[in-house]
Parts: C-alpha cells; sequence; structure tokens
C-alpha cells in the first residue's frame, strides 16, 4: 500500500499550509487541494474569515526540498493591500497581522 503524493510529480509550486488554533478542540492545519493552496487563494482565506484563530502559514515545495514559516511576509502582504485601500483590517485576523508585523511597518509621510 502506498501513499498518496501530495505534491503531483513534476509539479513545481509552493503549496501553503495554514495552522489554526480551535480553542479547546486544539491546534489544526486545515487542508486544501493542491490547486487551492497557492499564496492568492490563502490569503484571501484569510481576509474573508475562513480561519478563526490562525497561528502560522507555512510553504512547502517538495521538488525544491524546502519549506518555510512565511506568516510573517503573508501579514505583511495583507497590511500593505489595506493600507493602499486605506482601510482597516479586520477583527477576525487583525490580532494575527499585528502581531507579525509588529515593528516591520513604518510610517510614510505624505507629500504636500
Amino acid at each position: 500500500m502506498r501513499t498518496p503524493k501530495t505534491v503531483p510529480y513534476g509539479s513545481d509550486r509552493t503549496v501553503y499550509l495554514v495552522v489554526d488554533r480551535l480553542g479547546s478542540l486544539g491546534t489544526i492545519y486545515w487542508e486544501a487541494k493542491v490547486e487551492k493552496a497557492d499564496l492568492e487563494t490563502i490569503t484571501l482565506d484569510f481576509i474573508s474569515g475562513q480561519f478563526s484563530n490562525p497561528i502560522r502559514i507555512v510553504a512547502f515545495n517538495t521538488v525544491e526540498h524546502w519549506s518555510e514559516d512565511v506568516s510573517e511576509y503573508v501579514a505583511f502582504e495583507i497590511q500593505t493591500s489595506y493600507d493602499i485601500q486605506g482601510k482597516h483590517i479586520p477583527d477576525h485576523i487583525r490580532d494575527f497581522v499585528e502581531e507579525r508585523t509588529r515593528g516591520a511597518r513604518q510610517l510614510s509621510l505624505r507629500l504636500v
């Protein structure tokens, strides 16, 4: 009996996994279809409230043999997107973004 491959053979793509805390139920990771585990989809899932209390996001690339915690990068991208739109970050992801961008944000000067 063989274990099926998570990433199809020859598919050089990075897959993102979200680790989420479900209160008294513990910590879990959300499974997603490989085609829907890209950075853009994960970011949109964050914004739409698909995760209850996200802890971290880990990127995997099995072809290149690496994995990395990309939580800070995703939080920064979300923060930047909302800053550009002039909107406040939604409550359901505010803690995640603030914890990971603390100290990394730079105030921009308004030119007159």
